[in-house]
C-alpha cells in the first residue's frame, strides 16, 4: 500500500497499524538495538514511485521502519512524505549486483545502495526478525 502521511489522518493510521502493527514499545526498540534504518539512497525504483520521485530535484532516499508484521519504506518528494506499507508475508528482499538491496511488494519495488556495512547489518537484523517471528510453515511440519 503507497500512501501520502504527510498530515496526521485517523484513517490512514489505522490502515497501516492494520497491516504492519503498532510500533515498537521503547524497551522493544532498546532491545532490537533500534528498528530505524541509516538514510538509503535509491537507485531504481517501479513506475508508480518514480513518478513521485521525478516531481522534484532532491537526491532521492528513503529509511525504513520495522514493525511487528511488517516495515514501512518512507521516502519524501515534493515536501509530501509517502509511505510504502508492507506486511512481513509480501515482503521479499533480494541481494542484487554488488552493493545493491532490491525490496519488492506485489508491484512495487525500490533497489537501494548497500554501500555500508551499517545498511547490511541492518538488512540482516530485518531479514532475521522476519524469519523469527513468521508463522509456521506447513514444510516445517
Amino acid at each position: 500500500m503507497l500512501v501520502n502521511v504527510s498530515y496526521k489522518n485517523k484513517a490512514v493510521t489505522r490502515k497501516v497499524d492494520g497491516l504492519v502493527g503498532k510500533p515498537f514499545t521503547l524497551k522493544e526498540r532498546w532491545n532490537m538495538h533500534g528498528i530505524g534504518s541509516p538514510k538509503l539512497f535509491i537507485t531504481e525504483t517501479s513506475i508508480e514511485i518514480n513518478s513521485l520521485l521525478i516531481l522534484d530535484n532532491n537526491t532521492n532516499s528513503c529509511n525504513i521502519e520495522m514493525r511487528p508484521k511488517g516495515i514501512i519504506v518512507r521516502f519524501r518528494s515534493l515536501l509530501e512524505t509517502f509511505a510504502l506499507v508492507i506486511p512481513y508475508y509480501k515482503l521479499t528482499v533480494y541481494k542484487g549486483d554488488f552493493a545493491v538491496y532490491s525490496i519488492y511488494k506485489d508491484h512495487h519495488f525500490i533497489k537501494v545502495k548497500s554501500d555500508t556495512k551499517a545498511i547490511q547489518k541492518y538488512f540482516r537484523k530485518m531479514l532475521d526478525y522476519k524469519a523469527d517471528n513468521a508463522p509456521t510453515s506447513i514444510e516445517d511440519l
